[in-house]
């Protein structure tokens, strides 16, 4: 018994999914799943909407092409899509501006029509036209003033290929469906660069000393914390400086405090490169990379840029 196939079916319900815009209710403005049909009715004998229990001797559905007479089976290959009339980007498309925007893409050869053998539509209530990949017919009979017929090569159906990209493409091109930006991929060496970027480095050097949350003693104590890593070090080099006016401090003692800071710096660029670690994709940079930019980005000092 002749059937629908799934492909063919996918295309009908992706136009019902946005071309019906009221599915509760039967409008004339919108494509009703009864006006979009797959399967010829009971009676119907031969063509693109039979399979093969029901094409005739000589059909033309059949024999005028290797394509559609190797892809035989019982799936009918064909779609019909009834009059619908939506507003979208800012402009009202209806059946005779989707025949039309389909026809000129089949006319072009688009990658994604290929597989279409013909399309007998109106461009104007009036004249029935066909547009037929194989130059055999030109024109169709008057039930093409009320709905745009699509026949499919047989052996496209038979694969079970996907003929939605061509439909999908119309509905982003009326505005239907939203087009998206794609993300944009950054790789390796990309990011380095980045890294390495003197407005980066610049903001890189300056973040652990805005640091104000918890783990500095006075912070603790206030509900948001109020002093910076760079604030801390600032008070601990202030009471450093007082300690040596105060009292006969050894150089070397003096040297190793300055490197307890200099340590402090030290942990700072740790916990940076272990966030950066922590944020990237797998298998994008290695720790290494990750380090050596985060190194240089501190070689300028302890201490962000004045200013």
């Amino acid at each position: 018994m002749t059937s629908a196939p799934a492909n063919l079916l996918a295309v009908r319900n992706l136009l019902l999914t946005y071309l019906n815009v009221d599915k509760k209710t039967v409008r004339a403005d919108d494509l009703e799943p009864a006006e979009v049909g797959i399967v010829g009715d009971v009676n119907h004998r031969g063509g693109y909407h039979c399979g093969s229990d029901r094409v005739v001797t000589n059909d033309y559905s059949v024999v005028e092409s290797t394509r559609d007479r190797t892809g035989l089976t019982l799936h009918a290959s064909a779609l019909d899509v009834g009059t619908f009339s939506v507003r979208s980007g800012g402009g009202t498309h209806n059946l005779r501006t989707f025949s039309a925007w389909m026809v000129a893409q089949c006319a072009a050869n688009a990658a994604d029509t290929r597989d279409i053998r013909e399309i007998i539509y109106s461009p104007d209530g009036r004249t029935v036209r066909r547009w037929d990949r194989l130059g055999r017919r030109t024109g169709g009979d008057s039930s093409h003033l009320f709905h745009t017929h699509f026949s499919f090569f047989r052996d496209s159906t038979k694969a079970g290929r996907d003929q939605t990209p061509l439909f999908r493409r119309y509905l982003t091109a009326i505005g239907m469906i939203a087009t998206t930006k794609p993300e944009d991929d950054m790789d390796a060496k990309q990011f380095l660069t980045i890294l390495r970027d003197p407005t980066v480095v610049a903001q890189l050097r300056a973040i652990p000393w805005q640091y104000n949350g918890r783990g500095l003693a006075d912070n603790d104590l206030t509900p948001t914390g109020n002093i910076s890593t760079l604030g801390a070090l600032s008070e601990t080099l202030r009471i450093v400086r007082a300690i040596a006016e105060k009292v006969d401090i050894d150089p070397a003692e003096l040297e190793q405090i300055r490197a307890a800071a200099r340590e402090g710096a030290v942990s700072a660029a740790d916990a940076l490169i272990d966030a950066v670690m922590a944020k990237l994709p797998p298998d994008t940079l290695t720790r290494a990379d990750v380090e050596a930019a985060v190194r240089d980005a501190f070689a300028g000092g302890l201490a962000p840029d004045a200013g």
